[in-house]
């Protein structure tokens, strides 16, 4: 059945649809790897790429970055579905390109504005950590070691969500579990925490 639709197909629609089903596979890995964390390019960038993260990674202005393979797939993605479904709509194949070309490069500025959205976003969420974490309740969910010797972690309650972060302590070992405070933000993802108990006097 599949056999005898590709061969009823001419040279063109081939090729369509053979950068088309690629591109759509390609983009559903990309998209099932950005959601486990795993990143969304991957080993796909080769020489395409100069920087572009993923939604789990996002850097300085990813979105702006145009040259990555991401955008080369959502531009086959847009170009060729748009050639695929209009193929018999418009008969000149010129006309078929040249809108075929136009929805791939919209397809791009929009996955483009996305990122750079997300971006801003991750960026205010930061922030927003400097300042509501400090005073913040929770426990320790893996230890952590005494005297800043090394990292665990903790899960405290910020704005009504529950959120996890690296922690260390200036004081004694805090073993999991334990109930405590946070005492200052070194960065966005390292809080210093103190026992609560040991705050109680």
């Amino acid at each position: 059945m599949i056999a005898t639709w590709w061969d009823s197909l001419d040279i063109l629609m081939k090729v369509l649809w053979g950068i088309t089903l690629s591109a759509s596979l390609i983009f559903v890995i990309q998209s099932i790897m950005t959601f486990v964390g795993l990143g969304g390019d991957g080993g796909f960038d080769g020489d395409f790429s100069t920087g572009f993260d993923d939604l789990s990674t996002l850097d300085a202005d990813p979105g702006m970055n145009l040259y990555t393979f991401r955008n080369l797939v959502n531009f086959l993605l847009g170009f060729g579905w748009t050639a695929i479904l209009l193929r018999d709509r418009i008969a000149s194949i010129a006309w078929l390109m040249v809108l075929a070309v136009l929805v791939g490069l919209a397809l791009v500025a929009v996955v483009m504005y996305l990122f750079k959205w997300l971006n801003g976003m991750q960026q205010s969420g930061n922030i927003d950590v400097f300042r509501a974490a400090v005073g913040c309740q929770g426990r320790v969910y893996l230890t952590i070691p005494a005297e800043r010797k090394g990292e665990g972690q903790v899960q405290i309650t910020i704005s009504g969500s529950v959120r996890e972060y690296n922690a260390v302590t200036d004081g004694d070992e805090i073993k999991t579990g334990t109930p405590i405070k946070v005492v200052e933000v070194l960065n966005s993802n390292t809080l210093v925490v103190e026992e609560l108990n040991s705050l109680i006097v």
